[in-house]
């Protein structure tokens, strides 16, 4: 009897750079779990096309990862889908600035809770199932965890926060599991729209390899440190074309 395919779950993936992760796991032949908060439509239009190619092959599961009820739910579910549990990556995220005089409470809340409170409380409702299986976990960090961003105070420091949770997972769950990071640069603009064309091209001179990157870029290490990274642990690769030599 052949060994059942492997299961990821990687939050945040309907859109963007964790829809691009989705896609390549499939391909590599494991069994995707989509979470998403808000992209209901997106999320089943991804899932009906990886099924398309393979059956029984994608699943999406909403949860609000602001909540440790709903994260909670998010485990339990993503376990009882397929039975197992063999890779983790923790994508989802909100990003926009908050300048220090009109920050709030609830922005905090929201940036600390996307970028790392949920990542934190996910990773230790999986920690077990992971154990069984040898498994692995990719946080999806920043290079502003490295370098601040001007206005976005709260984000960095969630994202510094992240990095962090990598290397203490990394010994805390070791052997077992191995835990590892992706700190993306200029991959994909803001959606919100809040740069002008001409700061664009400002900020893509400042990058050693004058271009942006692509979500392809990171679909790529994730897969690295999921399935061929047997001896790494506790590391975040910058995916930045350079820009954190400046």
């Amino acid at each position: 009897m052949p060994k059942p395919a492997p299961v990821v779950l990687i939050t945040g993936a309907a859109r963007r750079i964790g829809s691009t992760i989705a896609t390549r796991l499939h391909g590599c032949g494991y069994r995707v779990i989509i979470h998403y908060q808000n992209s209901a439509a997106d999320a089943e239009e991804l899932c009906e096309k990886l099924n398309v190619i393979r059956a029984d092959s994608a699943h999406s599961l909403q949860a609000n990862l602001l909540d440790i009820d709903s994260v909670g739910q998010l485990a339990k579910a993503s376990i009882t889908q397929w039975g197992q549990i063999n890779a983790l990556v923790n994508n989802a995220s909100s990003f926009y600035p908050t300048p220090l005089p009109n920050a709030t409470n609830t922005q905090w809340d929201e940036l600390l809770g996307s970028n790392l409170k949920g990542s934190f409380f996910l990773c230790q409702a999986l920690s077990n199932e992971l154990k069984k299986y040898g498994g692995s976990i990719v946080n999806i960090a920043d290079i502003h965890a490295h370098q601040p961003l001007k206005d976005h105070s709260i984000y960095c420091i969630a994202k510094a926060g992240n990095k962090m949770l990598t290397k203490t997972l990394a010994k805390e769950l070791a052997p077992n599991v191995r835990v590892n990071g992706i700190a993306p640069g200029v991959i994909l603009w803001p959606e919100n729209g809040t740069q002008k064309n001409d700061e664009q091209e400002q900020l893509i001179k400042t990058i050693p390899l004058q271009r942006m990157g692509s979500s392809e870029d990171i679909a790529r290490l994730a897969e690295f440190f999921i399935t061929g990274a047997s001896y790494i642990t506790g590391q975040t690769i910058a995916v930045d074309g350079g820009k954190r030599l400046n």
